[in-house]
């Protein structure tokens, strides 16, 4: 595929190739850099709340009735799935597009399985229960032109490894809580 300015990627919106590049160069140029991601956290009522992220409007988080919400939007571990696959499929995408594949379908189904009965802290506080998500599964649904399955395959694998949320949730942080 020829370096151009932006690349085609089937039905997806097109990705600034040079743009990527320069993301790329950077990356392998400053290695250590660490960048501080913030959220501002507001609770409306009842179990409403509206994240304020960069200059963007509020991301809206809520709970559904069965958990005493209004269900204007997702759920907190919802809003973390989608956090999930949206991190998965960005990589995926710019996988491809740096890879010089073209995207003609990119769609992912999560699914976690998570044990509610603690009601945050307020219910069943069996210490020998597990607070979170005990399982979570992916399915890709992506489809590349002239690419057979191994290859993307081995894409998901490659990206998976590298997903900054993948990781998050996998693997243990480092987390500090305390009152202002």
């Amino acid at each position: 595929m020829s370096e151009t300015a932006t690349v085609l990627t089937g039905c997806l919106a097109p990705i600034d190739k040079t743009g990527l590049n320069t993301l790329i160069q950077n990356g392998k140029a400053n290695p250590e850099v660490i960048k501080t991601l913030k959220c501002k956290t507001v609770a409306e009522g009842k179990f409403r709340h509206a994240n304020y992220i960069r200059d963007l409007e509020p991301y809206i988080v809520d709970e559904p009735p069965g958990l005493l919400g209004d269900d204007t939007a997702p759920n907190p571990s919802e809003a973390s799935l989608a956090a999930l696959g949206s991190c998965v499929a960005v990589g995926l995408h710019a996988n491809a597009v740096h890879r010089g594949m073209t995207v003609n379908k990119l769609e992912l189904e999560l699914e976690g399985d998570l044990n509610i009965t603690a009601v945050w802290g307020t219910g069943d506080l069996n210490e020998a229960k597990p607070i979170g998500f005990t399982d979570v599964r992916i399915k890709v649904d992506m489809e590349c032109e002239d690419t057979p399955k191994s290859v993307v395959d081995e894409l998901v694998a490659h990206v998976i490894k590298y997903s900054p949320v993948f990781n998050t949730f996998s693997r243990p942080v480092n987390m500090v809580a305390e009152t202002i």
